[in-house]
């Protein structure tokens, strides 16, 4: 048996454009604290993360705290929007229009399918890798798209809902590769 405990990244400072580099805020690193007491007891065995800033250092205090090392894994990256910053008041159009139709993508950007295989991937090489109660650094479009992958009816309006929670923790749990429960945790 396998627990995935996703943790949506806490609140980033979105005046950093490097999807990258871009830190948490101090709220953010306050919710990182917060995150280390919902896992504590949760007999976690290993941590797994995008390589994005703002991931890492969303369970970086849990990762010092329990002694377990943080493996990054590129491909459970956020979705790359383009090459340019679209800035907050055109993001929602540009996710109505990802939600609508998975190929969509602007210009050097990547659709949500693209998104979907890279995290399913990385989800498979992680399942893989062994059992136990395990810990994923992730964002919200990346999460979202592993979640419509295991339940088609999640949809625009569930990434909308998730969507202002930061950190958000979701719980999928595997037995023999198969999912057979799923379970949101509000922190």
């Amino acid at each position: 048996m396998t627990k995935l405990y996703f943790i949506r990244h806490a609140e980033s400072d979105i005046s950093v454009h490097d999807d990258l580099l871009r830190p948490l805020t101090p709220k953010g690193e306050l919710s990182s604290k917060l995150v280390t007491r919902f896992l504590q007891d949760k007999n976690i065995v290993k941590i797994y993360s995008s390589p994005y800033k703002r991931t890492i250092d969303t369970i970086k205090d849990f990762s010092v705290s329990s002694g377990l090392e943080v493996e990054i894994i590129e491909d459970l990256r956020e979705r790359k929007v383009s090459d340019k910053w679209i800035g907050v008041d055109n993001f929602d159009d540009f996710a109505k229009k990802q939600w609508g139709d998975f190929n969509y993508k602007l210009e050097q950007g990547e659709s949500l399918v693209e998104v979907q295989e890279r995290n399913i991937r990385a989800l498979e090489k992680i399942l893989n890798d062994g059992e136990g109660n395990i810990v994923v650094g992730t964002h919200g479009t990346a999460l979202s798209t592993i979640l419509n992958y295991y339940n088609n009816e999640f949809c625009y309006q569930d990434f909308e809902r998730i969507r202002p929670q930061m950190p958000y923790i979701v719980c999928l749990q595997f037995k023999d590769g198969e999912l057979v429960n799923t379970e949101e945790f509000i922190i």
